[in-house]
């Protein structure tokens, strides 16, 4: 297998994904190799599930893609509430001896089981998102969340008119942290002015901080009342009540992983969902499933960031256009990024 450091241009983008909200899935304890990959790629979801219309269904969105086009079975299954490690490996051990290959964890939690089974199944190729996890048969797809937090932080000093904005992050945990460092840098370097509001919802996932609508939107109606007029939420399902809160008070939210402009379940949110930072979740799933598909599987840190268009902003809002300087001064920073004359902080 080939182990390479930097993934060239993949060949789906985010923006040409779309979301199908089907699944299926299977059950097995059994454990060792199985000696057969007969069947495609299998996804094991984060918490929040699909329908988070966020991290989750951006992965579907890749698995969809690699199905229709290489015609293969798929399956994608739901996490369990308050499940353990064990759970996790038991899910990816089932799918691998099932002959799912590659077998693809979506979230860092998947780290531990990931490094457990993948050792035990040295035929299958199992791919984590959003984690390193060392091994032969392991592609480990990992992205620059800064660079597009960056890209938001300089939207939203541009469009703030109170001067203050927000951020809500989901769960208290390092990669969370990349998300508000960038968007942070972003804000400070377009308008040292704008002050930024920062909350998380909670300290572990297990408390519920990337499910809890409910949570997210009371963070965000605290930010509000100190008169943030844009709030920035990673915080996956949870996000969906910070876009309700900006929309009830006709402030701009902004979008996290998927374009969440387009979203079906959020339609009657979106006049106020300036934008989103794109995450190409779906193009790294995809990317990993053809490679294997193509027999030469992609092994080993493969980083999506805005050299790749691994990572980005979207600007399906109309309104994105017609906000001042908001384009060129978004341009000019990706290009920046790009050119290495702006290095974007990761906490």
């Amino acid at each position: 297998m080939r182990r390479i450091s930097k993934l060239t241009r993949v060949a789906v983008g985010v923006a040409s994904l779309g979301l199908i909200a089907t699944a299926c899935g299977g059950t097995s304890s059994d454990s060792g190799d199985s000696g057969s990959n007969d069947k495609g790629l299998a996804i094991a979801y984060d918490v929040g599930g699909k329908g988070d219309q966020s991290f989750n269904d951006a992965a579907y969105a890749g698995l969809t893609k690699a199905r229709d086009e290489f015609g293969y079975k798929t399956a994608d299954i739901e996490p369990t509430e308050g499940e353990t490690d064990a759970d996790k490996e038991q899910r990816l051990a089932s799918l691998a001896k099932q002959g799912y290959n590659p077998v693809i964890g979506v979230g860092f939690a998947y780290g531990p089981a990931m490094k457990a089974v993948a050792a035990k199944y040295p035929k299958t190729t199992f791919g984590i998102v959003d984690s390193v996890v060392e091994g032969k048969n392991v592609a480990s797809l990992v992205f620059a969340e800064e660079q597009a937090s960056y890209l938001a932080g300089v939207a939203a000093a541009k469009a703030t008119k109170t001067d203050v904005v927000g951020f809500v992050g989901g769960v208290d945990v390092p990669l969370i942290h990349k998300f508000e460092a960038g968007y942070k840098q972003g804000v400070q370097d377009t308008d040292s002015k704008v002050k930024v509001l920062s909350q998380y919802l909670t300290q572990t996932a297990e408390e519920g901080g990337f499910s809890s609508p409910d949570k997210g939107k009371a963070a965000a109606e605290g930010q509000i009342e100190k008169k943030a007029d844009v709030l920035y939420a990673a915080a996956g399902l949870s996000g969906q009540g910070v876009i309700e809160a900006a929309a009830k008070a006709k402030v701009w939210a902004i979008g996290v992983d998927s374009d969440q402009y387009k979203q079906a379940a959020l339609a009657p949110y979106k006049n106020y969902i300036l934008t989103s930072a794109l995450k190409d979740v779906g193009g790294a799933v995809y990317a990993l499933a053809k490679s294997v598909n193509d027999d030469k599987p992609l092994t080993g840190v493969q980083t999506f960031d805005l050299k790749v268009n691994g990572v980005g902003l979207s600007e399906s809002n109309p309104e994105f256009a017609k906000i001042a300087g908001l384009q060129d001064a978004v341009n000019k920073a990706k290009q920046e990024i790009i050119d290495g004359k702006i290095k974007v902080n990761t906490e």
